[in-house]
């Protein structure tokens, strides 16, 4: 029975360009790649059905290892006839009017400065059985949604708008795996997402006890100390003669043989 090495990722996430890799370096040992739910994320790997996964923080980080890959800045997705669609950018105190098509918990800047929160004429949510239908509801110009920009373009239409929020709080999207199953193809995993090639040394890879390993860097006063021994080398080679310009006829003089007609005595 082939082995075969699970990954799940996190509706936005792109983990094509791993997985190709994977494909060239490891053949031997069949992926099966799904998307999981921000709700069921961390439940796959818990119940073993995610050998890794490509998760959306936060997350309880118990008994799994984590590794930081990249943020995501969040946007403002709302109807193309909305007063800010023609805006660069907004910030939260131009929302607080507005009515929000998810969870205020989502998006605790926005919760803390709401009016419809403050005062308690916050309405019930309509049914959303998934993104889809809540794009409907925002180009309708029922509310809006605050979303990671992976995730807004992933359901983008030509009758919403998407602007990046400025003063909220960035998605942060990791690798995560259960640190008691830091296997050898998890190591891999681990090596082709951090760029690391099939001849490099595994420094960067995870130790026994389930946390990552950095590679130390050169402090600025190591490598001042490389380069004056590089340069104080250099000044001790002895010179380097110059090649003597030989007798013979150079590049600009004239030969000798010039305006003598062929076959002249």
């Amino acid at each position: 029975m082939p082995v075969t090495f699970s990954i799940a990722f996190v509706a936005g996430v792109t983990p094509t360009k791993w997985t190709r890799i994977w494909a060239e370096r490891r053949p031997e040992v069949e992926l099966s790649v799904f998307r999981t739910s921000i709700a069921d994320q961390e439940l796959v790997l818990r119940d073993g059905r995610a050998d890794v996964s490509l998760v959306r923080l936060p997350i309880d980080e118990d008994g799994l290892s984590l590794i930081n890959l990249y943020n995501e800045i969040p946007v403002l997705v709302m109807a193309k006839d909305h007063f800010l669609a023609d805006a660069d950018s907004v910030v939260v105190a131009d929302l607080v009017d507005e009515h929000l098509l998810q969870d205020p918990d989502d998006v605790p800047e926005w919760r803390d400065a709401a009016v419809e929160v403050r005062d308690g004429s916050r309405r019930p949510l309509p049914p959303m059985r998934d993104m889809d239908e809540t794009m409907e509801l925002v180009a309708a110009g029922v509310g809006i949604v605050i979303l990671p920009h992976s995730v807004a373009r992933l359901h983008s239409r030509k009758d919403v708008v998407s602007k990046p929020v400025e003063d909220t709080a960035e998605s942060r999207i990791a690798l995560a795996w259960r640190t008691v199953d830091t296997t050898a193809d998890v190591e891999e995993f681990i090596g082709i997402v951090r760029g690391r090639t099939p001849d490099s040394s595994r420094t960067n890879a995870v130790a026994a006890g389930g946390e990552p390993v950095k590679k130390e860097k050169k402090t600025a006063k190591a490598k001042a100390a490389a380069k004056a021994v590089r340069a104080a080398a250099a000044a001790a080679k002895p010179a380097t003669a110059r090649k003597t310009q030989s007798a013979g006829r150079t590049r600009n003089s004239p030969s000798p043989q010039a305006g003598k007609r062929r076959g002249g005595r």
